[in-house]
């Protein structure tokens, strides 16, 4: 049974066991349970911060919270106030950033790395809270492309929607990015109404903690839309089912152990993972010393070796370089090691390389380094020994305690030894090996089995053209470095949240982020049949065939003269006819200047397989459209902001007449504004019933 704290309010900076939040309360083991937790220190000075165990947790009570009361709060809300909600979390996390920066340099975190993990992390917030109100409904259902017609009368038709999955994201997440690995996983899952179970790495998930426990202050989620689990969850996939979703980030040996349990191989649970990424960078024959892109190229090179300690899955492990351009790269790679980076202690002034995370994290990359030295790499740069660091009182020496590394760049005399290309040293650790054609280039940049990241660092088109091409396949993202974006590029190592986070083969397989498409992750792709009714009805969206009300004739009122609260989906009007004459369509030519011979010159027209001579204007048919809906005193409608959809289907010759039919296809309220959208289904048709054009108007609408 779960036991629960008597403390409710803990603080996690200093208790001895880091709380777990579950079922809307904070909980630790009791003493007797506890006696087993594992230590956490501070990576710098090697102080004991805190424990953390799960001894006694009742995970299937967690599980089942998040599938009733999660579900159900979350259920209660739109795509839209959710992503207001994720607005506003963003806007008070923004507020406390200072007391998460002090947990974070315990992780050996520089104020940089702070901000990236931190900053980074409410930034993303902030872009999901503002994609899900521009590209989503203001609903719970999201269709998926066009109607498909299924019948010759219409009356039976099919499409696609995405409906938010009934159960948990589990989502277990890495030591080097304890906020920011959090919410990039948690925003997504929460736009698309699906609860959270967070489960942070040991050595860090203090900081995680912390700004659990400020989410759960400001009282702005749901119940049961976030639950914390601070400690070991080694049973947790036997309580998940294929309503369930796991996202993993961490080692591919441990990846591979999740993947293999019954209830993802044969229980349907969705296993996503981001894993080990032998990332490359690509210096172009062009790049070469004295030049913008070589110089760029260095920076970003130092700059993933250095940030985090090269702690990050999206650092450069391999930089594959022009083989005559190898010795220029290892004596720049030094020289700016050498003039910029001080390494110590975050809290230590002047310092911008911190610890690895903990002393085992120092342990296992020096082996790894170790091993690539016995496989023929060679010391370029840097040390395995202890290296003299700043204390946070200024000293300079060495601290025994401390998990601090000195920044490694090796050479490799053989391109193709094995371990250049398979072993991931995740620390601050590269390797320089050189190509001797683009071609070759490529070859060795695929050699990583899959990777999340590469570079390519060019200022040649054809260069960038021949590799990208060579590369993308093998690669969830890749980064173009030239002059031109030098300055404003946000870096190899920085996935952004508009874009896929993932890659291929050893990378995982998986994707993250990517904007909306990350929040469909967490949604069911259904195919629906029926009838055009009982597809609006189900979408809240009109379909070609479904009822209409022609508000005119039942209600005596115009739909533009509708407010939002009284307009309905299906209200619809349809003008008279109006003829067209070809005196108007040469007005229209010579007012406009489109004089396009197909509406001047009627020999000319009449030869065109298309035309039956002078035809009107595609624009001046439109114009005529609104000229015969539009509700021309002021009212609900306050503003037409585009057309969408439109397509010209029949021309229309002098004598022929046109009318039009209107109907409201979709609405769309605003959280925070008195009007919404209204897009209107338009379809011009001639004195045959001939479909003329289609295509929708867009209207904002006063509520």
């Amino acid at each position: 049974m779960t036991t629960t704290a008597t403390a409710p309010e803990p603080t996690v900076d200093t208790v001895e066991i880091v709380p777990s939040f579950i079922r809307d309360s904070w909980w630790t083991p009791d003493a007797g349970a506890a006696a087993g937790a594992a230590s956490v220190l501070d990576a710098s000075t090697g102080e004991l911060l805190a424990k953390v165990s799960t001894e006694g947790l009742d995970l299937a009570a967690v599980v089942d919270y998040g599938r009733t009361t999660g579900q159900a709060e979350l259920g209660k809300l739109t795509f839209h106030q959710r992503a207001l909600k994720l607005k506003e979390l963003a806007q008070y996390l923004n507020g406390r950033r200072e007391e998460f920066y002090v947990l974070s340099a315990q992780t050996g975190a520089t104020k940089i790395d702070s901000m990236v993990d931190i900053d980074g992390g409410i930034g993303v917030l902030f872009t999901f809270g503002s994609k899900g109100r521009r590209e989503l409904p203001n609903s719970q259902v999201i269709v998926d492309g066009p109607m498909e017609v299924l019948s010759k009368d219409g009356s039976f038709a099919g499409e696609h929607i995405y409906t938010r999955v009934p159960g948990v994201a589990v989502q277990i997440n890495a030591f080097n990015f304890p906020v920011w690995g959090m919410l990039e996983k948690f925003a997504p899952a929460f736009i698309a109404g699906v609860p959270t179970i967070v489960k942070p790495a040991t050595p860090t998930g203090y900081v995680t903690a912390a700004v659990v426990k400020a989410i759960i202050e400001s009282g702005i989620l749901p119940k049961g839309s976030l639950q914390l689990i601070s400690g070991s969850v080694r049973t947790m996939l036997d309580h998940l089912d294929y309503r369930d979703i796991v996202a993993f980030t961490g080692s591919a040996s441990t990846a591979n152990t999740l993947k293999s349990h019954a209830n993802v191989v044969k229980g349907g649970v969705r296993f996503t993972s981001e894993t080990d990424s032998l990332n490359a960078s690509i210096l172009g024959p062009d790049a070469v010393k004295g030049t913008p892109e070589f110089d760029a190229f260095i920076k970003s090179l130092v700059t993933e070796m250095t940030a985090k300690a090269g702690q990050k899955c999206t650092s450069i492990r391999r930089a594959i370089v022009p083989q005559e351009l190898v010795q220029d790269v290892v004596a720049a790679v030094g020289e700016r090691i050498q003039e910029r980076i001080v390494l110590g202690d975050p809290r230590a002034e002047g310092v911008n390389m911190g610890a690895l995370a903990s002393l085992e994290q120092l342990a296992d990359v020096r082996a790894a380094v170790q091993s690539m030295l016995d496989a023929g790499g060679e010391l370029a740069y840097g040390t395995l020994d202890s290296p003299k660091v700043t204390s946070a009182d200024g000293t300079v020496g060495v601290v025994e305690d401390g998990a601090f590394m000195s920044p490694v760049l090796l050479s490799w005399a053989d391109p193709e030894a094995e371990e250049v290309h398979s072993l991931e040293a995740f620390g601050p650790v590269s390797s320089v090996i050189g190509y001797t054609d683009l071609a070759d280039a490529v070859r060795l940049a695929a050699r990583g089995g899959g990777s999340l990241v590469a570079s390519v660092c060019t200022n040649d088109p054809d260069v960038a053209r021949e590799l990208v091409t060579g590369i993308a396949a093998h690669h969830g993202r890749v980064h173009m470095l030239n002059r031109e974006d030098a300055r404003s590029s946000t870096g190899h190592g920085s996935p952004v949240p508009h874009l896929v986070h993932g890659g291929p083969g050893r990378a995982g397989g998986g994707e993250e982020l990517g904007g909306i498409r990350s929040v469909l992750h967490h949604m069911q792709r259904t195919a629906i049949q029926g009838s055009p009714n009982m597809l609006t009805a189900v979408t809240g969206i009109w379909h070609t065939g479904a009822d209409r009300n022609f508000t005119i004739e039942t209600e005596g009122q115009h739909p533009f003269r509708k407010h939002l609260s009284t307009l309905h989906i299906g209200d619809a009007m349809q003008s008279g006819l109006r003829e067209v004459t070809l005196d108007e369509i040469t007005k229209f030519a010579n007012s406009t200047g489109d004089t396009f011979y197909a509406h001047t010159n009627q020999a000319a027209a009449e030869a065109n397989p298309f035309f039956p001579g002078i035809v009107a204007h595609g624009y001046l048919l439109l114009a005529w459209g609104a000229g015969l809906f539009v509700e021309p005193a002021p009212g609900p409608v306050l503003a037409n902001y585009g057309l969408e959809s439109l397509r010209f289907i029949t021309p229309v010759a002098a004598g022929d007449s046109i009318r039009v039919t209107l109907t409201a296809k979709k609405i769309t309220p605003r959280e925070t504004d008195e009007y919404g959208e209204v897009a209107w289904d338009a379809v011009l048709t001639n004195q045959n019933d001939e479909i003329v054009a289609t295509y929708d108007v867009l209207t904002l609408v006063e509520k």
